[in-house]
């Protein structure tokens, strides 16, 4: 169902709404797309987990726009949403009420990664083909255009069809964009990746209750900052947000924030590829402890961070104050070769067990991204790596990810160079699935090691060790028991990645990838019937296990001495050299060897220190 932006807005009161017949009429569609499964159906739910930041910055955005009448007095613009992850586009409807007499319009593809272009590009084909204005953004048309000498058959074929690219953000820049459709006049590429704008002081994210309400928990979401300073080979956001990093000030989180407890919103994700390094961090949460303590609400909060954010003084005690539960943090791997070959150099294996202990002391859930496929990778060696971390990281969630040459990202324009083959289909480029070569492993095997991760990890005998450290931490077991059914449960019998999960799959017969023929009804229905018990009987089974697990570990007494090498606390002057991922590598070891330099340099200032005091 779309939502009209008649309705209560991100600077509070209710907009007028034109009764005037001499107005003229200007529907805007923004469409955050789905992609493809393996069967070529799209992936949607009844309600989806993660919320799209794009759909939402660009419909706060509009409603600015809105607001202010900057289109015209004489124009009526009609704002519309939808979030393909958990709602239905109504394609005919939006022909329609374009194609009427006197309308104007525009369908907006936003936020398009590249597993989502062939499903964008066939929705707006539908589109084009009734003669309607279609424009796409996001990070798949701005990391090529960023990255590449030319562009790639899919954006030019976009092009062919009439289809205008966007390439950049939106502050400052959509009024003129949407003042080009209104007069029909859409420009073929829009491409603002040389210009990338400040957010200060910029109308902030935001998304109507019912909206957010499709989401798993009503989660909303914004983005506190743009930007990355590190250099990831792997990651676009460095070449599509920029290096430079562009902050939100207090002000502004505190008025969107403000503007969702107004629809009962409490819960947010803050989309920031690693808030640590906001300047605004310090601000923003004492802003949002602030406003706990004054509102009495319970805020629950997502943030990403980096490896090193416990260095930063009061940053995970503020963090607590402010209502962050949950924070995802890219460890990506525990083999210094590998991180150094992503040029993930700010990662040091050396912190990783004092890192996560200190989150846990402060009761906050820990992710960690884990990338599989590095080029010393093989699928024993990441067994055995997978082990490790069991054993010796007391990580809560684990998520894994094939390394994936993404456009936009430093590894895919050295691969394009080289002319090394990449699976030219967009739509497996969703880091769970293999897209190129490795010297080490075939295509099946590497795409064999990822799916087993999930398992290795998540066996029963490692979900009852989570557990524990839950209950010895002081914190509740049924919070692994909910993220384990999220997390592996999504893998083990929705077959998607977590990040792409949601509470109960709608699939739809008409809704499937050009190209594939559509089931017949006879063959469709009942096959969808057995899939949706095999399904779900199963999962069912699933979490009343774990949950009675989860029950049972509670309650035993021995639980609440329980003790292992993951929660032993690492001795002041640094780790020891007994853990086994020390021992993996060479590297390794010289990454415990300069980690000891250090302690003994700092150590030694320290004396000296307190010899010139005491003199």
């Amino acid at each position: 169902m779309p939502y009209s932006v008649r309705h209560w807005g991100i600077r509070g009161g209710l907009y007028p709404v034109n009764t005037s017949n001499e107005k003229r009429t200007f529907f805007v569609e923004l469409i955050k797309p789905s992609h493809y499964d393996d069967e070529g159906y799209v992936i949607q739910w009844l309600k989806a987990w993660i919320p799209s930041n794009t759909l939402s910055s660009i419909y706060g955005i509009s409603m600015d726009l809105i607001e202010r009448r900057a289109l015209g007095d004489d124009v009526e613009v009609i704002l519309k949403g939808y979030d393909e992850t958990n709602s239905v586009i109504p394609v005919k409807d939006i022909i329609r009420r374009q194609s009427q007499q006197d309308a104007r319009g525009v369908v907006c593809l936003v936020g398009v990664q590249s597993n989502q272009f062939p499903r964008a590009m066939d929705l707006a084909r539908q589109f084009r083909a009734a003669g309607l204005q279609v424009a796409i953004g996001g990070f798949h048309p701005s990391g090529c255009l960023s990255m590449l000498p030319k562009l790639p058959p899919d954006l030019q074929e976009a092009l062919d069809l009439g289809i205008s690219l966007y390439a950049g953000e939106s502050e400052g820049r959509l009024q003129d964009f949407y003042l080009d459709a209104l007069r029909g006049e859409l420009k073929p590429i829009y491409n603002y990746m040389n210009d990338l704008p400040g957010i200060d002081n910029e109308p902030t994210p935001f998304l109507p209750e019912k909206m957010v309400r499709k989401y798993g928990a009503s989660i909303a979401c914004f983005d506190a900052g743009r930007g990355c300073p590190f250099q990831c080979s792997f990651c676009t956001i460095i070449n599509v947000q920029g290096r430079k990093s562009r902050f939100r000030e207090a002000d502004d989180v505190e008025r969107l924030v403000r503007a969702n407890v107004k629809q009962g919103i409490y819960r947010y994700f803050i989309t920031d590829d690693n808030f640590a390094r906001n300047k605004n961090w310090e601000a923003i949460f004492d802003r949002l402890g602030d406003l706990r303590e004054e509102l009495d609400l319970p805020f629950s909060i997502t943030i990403q961070v980096d490896t090193l954010c416990h260095k930063i003084k009061n940053f995970i005690s503020k963090a607590k104050r402010a209502g962050v539960a949950r924070v995802f943090i890219g460890m990506e791997n525990i083999n210094p070769d590998n991180l150094m070959h992503a040029k993930k150099r700010q990662n040091r294996i050396t912190e990783y067990r004092t890192m996560l202990q200190m989150w846990r002391e402060q009761q906050i859930i820990t992710f960690a991204g884990y990338i599989l496929g590095f080029p010393a990778d093989t699928p024993e060696k990441i067994a055995n790596d997978i082990e490790i971390i069991k054993r010796e990281l007391p990580v809560d969630i684990l998520e894994f990810f094939c390394l994936t040459p993404l456009p936009g990202s430093e590894d895919h324009q050295n691969l394009y160079k080289q002319g090394i083959p990449m699976d030219p289909d967009m739509n497996i480029y969703d880091l769970e699935h293999v897209c190129t070569g490795h010297a080490m492993m075939s295509k099946e095997e590497w795409q064999g090691i990822y799916n087993k991760a999930w398992e290795l990890y998540y066996s029963d005998d490692h979900v009852a060790t989570m557990m524990k450290r839950m209950v010895v931490s002081g914190n509740k077991p049924e919070r692994i028991w909910m993220h384990t059914l999220q997390f592996a449960g999504c893998i083990r019998y929705e077959k998607v990645h977590p990040l792409q999960g949601g509470y109960f799959r709608r699939k739809l017969r008409t809704q499937r990838r050009s190209g594939l023929p559509l089931e017949s009804p006879l063959v469709f229905y009942p096959k969808r019937a057995w899939e949706i018990l095999t399904t779900y009987g199963p999962f069912a089974a699933y979490a009343v296990r774990l949950f009675i697990l989860a029950k049972r570990i509670k309650r035993d007494p021995a639980t609440q001495s329980y003790m292992d090498i993951a929660l032993t606390p690492v001795d002041e002057h640094g780790e020891d050299e007994d853990l086994e991922m020390f021992a993996l590598t060479e590297a390794a070891k010289a990454a415990v060897a300069k980690a000891h330099k250090q302690t003994e340099a700092r150590e030694s200032r320290q004396q000296a220190k307190q010899i010139t005091a005491a003199e």
